[in-house]
């Protein structure tokens, strides 16, 4: 069997496997047994809310949804008896004894279509969100490097690159070799100096005219845009930082002022002091429990990780580590939505 035809079937397999667990315990949560797993409510992250486009080449297809597929996933939990709450609500609501489930939204990084295409629906049923914004993203200073790879990948059929054994030439003739090539640079980011690794990446996009930050500017809320919808009485601004690297690869005054500096340019941008911040990449290793802590001493009532799960009462003495659920563009079925929300795939799991 080719190396080309395992990548596949080892990508295809683990959707499938996924997909398939998830179908078994959206039947399980529909009999109410749901028990204890479910806890008092959850928050949902997304990245991208845009229809379906005709991209070749969807590296990142799990940051982004559908607009018909968050209505259904709203629809969905309110059938499920959640109410909708603001993330500044939800140290109240674990202290409560009682009540019904409940829920709160969050948007990663200021996406341009968190407005065009995921305010209108969060209008229409009266759901209130968060979105977390980098200020180097707003100010056009710093690339998305996910998304400068993901148009650089997606329009060659080969490149030539250094690795840190030579300069080879790599394959991207196909979807498949594509992807690999994209695993093997975020890789990199995550393993090597994040800031040195993406100057690398933004350096070979503008060799092969891709212009980074020409892509931030068109995919992300500039500072005007931003403090326009935070003008909405449903919407608020949270922290994501100055540069969107991972904290906990930081120093830790690297880390404190990459916080700090990030809620202070919200507040003067928008005038309004953030009560919330998202840690970049929000798993383990980039976040730990060091910035949680610098996170409660910076005084944000909220802080979140990506980590998958839901919020119980002892939620209450972590508020600047909790858990969310992505809401991902593989699988995107409102049963997959009451699946993740019962807790029953993290009990399972162990997380």
């Amino acid at each position: 069997m080719s190396d080309r035809l395992k990548t596949v079937l080892r990508r295809d397999g683990k959707r499938l496997a996924i997909a398939g667990a998830l179908e078994v315990v959206a039947v399980i949560s529909r009999t109410g047994l749901v028990g204890k797993a479910r806890g008092k409510g959850a928050i949902f992250t997304l990245h991208h809310v845009r229809p379906q486009g005709d991209r070749t080449f969807e590296a990142n297809r799990h940051l982004e949804v559908t607009p018909e597929f968050l209505e259904q996933a709203i629809l969905q939990l309110r059938d499920d008896g959640y109410d909708f709450i603001p993330l500044t609500e939800i140290a109240d609501r674990l202290r409560t004894q009682d009540g019904k489930p409940f829920a709160a939204f969050t948007l990663d990084d200021g996406y341009r279509n968190n407005a065009e295409h995921a305010l209108p629906i969060f209008e229409r049923h009266g759901v209130p969100f968060t979105i977390f914004v980098t200020r180097g993203f707003a100010e056009r200073t710093h690339s998305l490097w996910w998304e400068t790879l993901g148009q650089l990948l997606g329009r060659l059929s080969k490149v030539r690159f250094d690795f840190g054994n030579g300069i080879e030439d790599i394959d991207l003739s196909t979807g498949t070799l594509k992807l690999r090539a994209f695993d093997r640079f975020a890789n990199m980011v995550t393993s090597e100096e994040e800031e040195l690794a993406v100057s690398r990446i933004d350096a070979l996009a503008r060799e092969h005219d891709v212009d980074p930050l020409k892509i931030t500017a068109e995919l992300v809320m500039d500072t005007d845009e931003l403090r326009r919808i935070a003008l909405h009485p449903l919407a608020s601004l949270g922290a994501h930082t100055l540069s969107h690297r991972a904290v906990g690869r930081l120093t830790p005054d690297e880390a404190k002022a990459e916080m700090q500096q990030s809620a202070d340019w919200v507040e003067a941008s928008t005038g309004r002091r953030p009560g919330s911040f998202a840690y970049p990449y929000g798993f383990p290793g980039a976040v730990t429990d060091r910035d949680m802590a610098i996170a409660r001493e910076l005084g944000f009532a909220v802080a979140v990780t990506t980590q998958p799960g839901t919020l119980h009462g002892g939620s209450a003495e972590r508020m600047t580590g909790l858990p969310r659920i992505s809401l991902n563009g593989y699988f995107q079925r409102p049963r997959y939505v009451s699946a993740l929300a019962s807790g029953i795939p993290f009990a399972l799991s162990g997380r």
